[in-house]
């Protein structure tokens, strides 16, 4: 079993950056694809970006795309989200999440552990 935990939350002002990362555990983590999703008061938990076993391939959501880089280190055991030119549609819990699988999905069901979770919050 895999446990997880975020880091790098916080606020920031429209068009900022913050990076979060996600501290890994366990013998099988650098063998699973990873995610962010995120979460937003009021509405379903959504995919945001994703990246394959090797880090050889990524997937974002189309309200992210060329806004945010998720990447990886294996021999750290970490997963980390860059988001730059934020906006206050970014507000959200982020998860950080994996699955047991080596390449990527956008779909909440398709991963087996999850993080607390970090909160972002962008002000206007």
């Amino acid at each position: 079993q895999v446990q997880l935990v975020e880091s790098g939350g916080g606020l920031v002002q429209a068009g900022g950056s913050l990076r979060l990362s996600c501290a890994g555990s366990g013998r099988t983590f650098s063998g699973n694809a990873m995610g962010w999703f995120r979460q937003a008061p009021g509405k379903a938990r959504e995919f945001v970006a994703a990246i394959s076993w090797s880090g050889g391939m990524t997937l974002y959501a189309d309200s992210v795309k060329g806004r945010f880089t998720i990447s990886r280190d294996n021999a750290k055991m970490t997963v980390s989200l860059q988001m730059n030119s934020l906006k206050p549609e970014d507000t959200a819990v982020y998860y950080c999440a994996g699955r047991s699988f080596r390449t990527t999905g956008q779909e909440v069901g398709q991963y087996d552990y999850w993080g607390q979770g970090t909160q972002v919050t962008v002000s206007s």
